[in-house]
């Protein structure tokens, strides 16, 4: 099929945490290593870490026991690995080019006040893009318990998502077994979007949200929900997925199953998707976003 190019600028940005924001994904396999060692069981390759990343801890937990074959119960493992998480998750830091980016979309705050500034530029297209806000949420299958070891140092990082913007793992809203690859979480972070806008301000349609993610899983969820989806994983993932990235990227290796049968994700190269290899240097003309200037930020 031909591409689709005639995208409305985009108005939200829907952000995954781990491995996108935040180096946490190596934090994990670390952790998770230290426990598989105490028992003599194999180190985590990537073919069954890409399976765990993005989802719910019920299910990774389910797939990755399942696997390992520890011989000590699921409890005694969530114990043991949670210790290592208090002593390492504070350590936390942001990936290459999100401190930027996220300072960047926080900017658009200033096209709210100043609608009537002469604010255009040019977008890759050639097109005039009049400045517009950017709203952010956050949409992370990480628990609260996680969530707040992760970033308690890192305030002002995620001061850029509104605590209403927030949807954390364990959020009640999402139903058992509703978790990513499908799209209730990020369908969920667009609704506290809309809920929040400004008194008059339009309502933001899925194909004017851009969803930010590294797992496999999580770009399916952002496709199944009828958002744009820009991917960008970790090294180790990429070479995983390497020759599978117009599966990956249409939202189409399975993740899903049966449970995803309502909600349809894309189609190859359908243009809806986008691979960069960091977030350094977006290419927010792309999208329609248009910075404010340096001088008002």
């Amino acid at each position: 099929m031909a591409p689709k190019t005639d995208f409305p600028p985009i108005r939200a940005c829907l952000f995954d945490m781990d491995g996108l924001l935040l180096d946490t994904e190596d934090i994990y396999t670390q952790c998770i290593n230290a426990v598989l060692e105490r028992y003599n069981r194999p180190q985590l390759p990537w073919s069954i870490k890409a399976k765990l990343q993005g989802r719910p801890m019920p299910e990774a937990n389910k797939i990755f026991m399942a696997w390992s074959e520890l011989p000590i119960p699921l409890q005694q493992f969530q114990k043991e690995n949670a210790e290592l998480h208090s002593e390492y998750f504070p350590r936390a830091q942001p990936l290459p080019g999100v401190e930027e980016l996220l300072a960047t979309l926080d900017s658009t705050r200033f096209w709210e006040t100043k609608a009537d500034a002469a604010a255009a530029t040019e977008n890759s297209s050639g097109a005039s893009t009049t400045g517009h806000r950017v709203h952010i949420a956050l949409a992370t299958s990480s628990q609260t318990v996680n969530f707040r070891l992760k970033t308690a140092h890192l305030e002002d990082l995620f001061s850029v998502f509104e605590v209403p913007r927030r949807v954390l793992g364990d959020d009640s809203r999402i139903a058992p077994g509703r978790g990513k690859p499908l799209p209730d979480i990020y369908l969920l972070a667009l609704k506290t979007i809309n809920e929040t806008l400004a008194p008059g301000e339009k309502p933001v349609t899925p194909e004017e949200c851009l969803v930010f993610e590294d797992s496999v899983p999580g770009v399916e969820a952002g496709r199944r929900a009828g958002m744009r989806v820009v991917w960008c994983p970790h090294p180790g993932l990429k070479t995983e997925y390497a020759g599978r990235e117009p599966e990956v990227l249409a939202g189409t290796t399975g993740e899903a199953g049966e449970a995803g049968n309502d909600t349809p994700a894309g189609e190859i190269e359908d243009g809806w998707s986008q691979y960069l290899p960091t977030l350094e240097s977006f290419p927010y003309g792309y999208y329609g976003i248009v910075p404010a200037p340096k001088t008002t930020i």
